[in-house]
């Protein structure tokens, strides 16, 4: 008999990965040219050329077992310091090795986060639509997700609710920007706003509240858009990373915590988050991509090939005459779905070989995710497809 926590997980599994395999076999049925599979977040892009020469170089190099072996729980000093120097770069910040932690990726990075800072009870607040892990992410810790309901049609956070759900139980504060599954990028304005209204509730309640800062999308952001870097607005920020996106790494499972110096207890936190990543059996982040995103620290993928994507998508749904608020980050388009029931709509849609990902998997329903990390080959072959699934519609089928 399983847990009873995870019955409901059983019942209810990734409605993303549900449709992924789908995909999976309408490509084995009817050829994967005749299937437009835009339901999960896979960057097809691939890794960059440096990438694949660091790990030549390191096991080529290296001794065996330097390079398998065990490290610090929070991963390999010089390793952290690269990061660190890599983002003091970019942001004009002042971090080294003791402000990194090396995580199992972003995912990974959270659950540690949460291990560390939640009792059972506390709060976590996030703004829907949101990744839909997230509620498992904290209800592992027996903590309790607390949503802000979507802010439509801009998606943008709405911070009078947000801080009327603020309460003494608050712990963290969750943003994931640029957003999955909206493409959205919070403002530097917004950020601002939604920092004070944390600093003027964290002092009537008399608490420590914490900004968690998810940043798997922070590189693909379009038309000269900025993505603000949180601990230069709040010192309670701890930002979770992770190269599956910006190094086409989903795989790999790879990336890393800042905590500045400035956080509160910050000594006490960093021990805390370190234990967590060792006890929750991750041990360390894998030894081997440790040494290769080192080596290929600035390196970038190719923005401008989801950059090409996304405009080609957006064109094309926007004649046909779909709505949507337009991305300016990430590489997915958020769909507002043409028939009340958006999961009728995904229905039609797999009936044109179109996989898509209903918006009540990410606590909005009437709309839907594509992703748009395909092929452009791909999403020029959908085109028809789209055009008679929006004629069917109007037809009433």
């Amino acid at each position: 008999m399983i847990a009873k926590k995870m019955t409901g997980f059983v019942e209810n599994n990734s409605a993303i990965r549900e449709m992924f395999e789908e995909g999976k076999r309408l490509a084995k049925e009817f050829g994967a040219e005749n299937v437009y599979d835009f339901s999960l977040g896979n960057p097809n892009v691939p890794a960059p050329k440096a990438v694949d020469d660091a790990i030549r170089d390191i096991l080529d190099n290296e001794e065996t077992t330097f390079v398998h072996g065990y490290m610090s729980n929070a991963g390999y000093e010089d390793v952290r310091n690269d990061i660190a120097a890599s983002l003091n770069r970019r942001f004009k910040t002042d971090f080294s090795e003791k402000n990194i932690i090396m995580t199992v990726g972003a995912a990974g990075g959270l659950n540690v986060i949460f291990r560390a800072l939640l009792d059972a009870g506390d709060e976590v607040i996030t703004f829907a639509p949101y990744f839909l892990e997230y509620r498992a992410y904290v209800s592992n810790y027996d903590g309790v997700l607390v949503e802000v309901a979507p802010n439509k049609p801009s998606f943008m956070p709405n911070l009078s609710e947000f801080e009327k759900k603020l309460t003494p139980k608050t712990k963290c504060v969750l943003i994931n920007n640029p957003n999955n599954p909206t493409g959205i990028v919070y403002s530097e304005d917004i950020i601002k706003d939604m920092v004070s209204v944390i600093e003027r509730k964290s002092k009537e309640f008399g608490t420590d509240i914490y900004l968690i800062s998810d940043e798997p999308y922070r590189e693909l952001a379009y038309d000269g858009v900025k993505v603000p870097y949180l601990p230069h607005y709040y010192d309670n920020t701890i930002v979770g990373y992770s190269f599956s996106k910006s190094l086409s790494l989903p795989g790999e499972r790879i990336g890393y915590l800042t905590i500045p110096d400035k956080m509160k207890d910050f000594e006490t936190v960093v021990s805390a988050l370190t234990i967590a990543n060792r006890i929750l059996g991750y041990v360390n982040a894998p030894s081997l991509m440790q040494r290769a995103v080192a080596k290929a620290i600035d390196s970038k993928t190719d923005v401008a090939y989801y950059d090409r994507n996304r405009k080609l998508l957006r064109d094309t749904l926007k004649d046909i005459g779909f709505e949507f608020t337009e991305p300016k980050g990430a590489f997915y388009l958020f769909v507002k779905s043409p028939v009340p029931d958006e999961k009728v709509f995904c229905s039609m849609a797999k009936e044109e070989h179109i996989i898509i990902v209903p918006g009540s998997s990410f606590a909005c329903p009437g709309y839907v995710r594509l992703a748009y990390c395909v092929s452009y080959e791909t999403i020029e072959r959908s085109i028809p497809a789209w055009k008679r699934l929006m004629d069917r519609i109007k037809e009433g089928a």
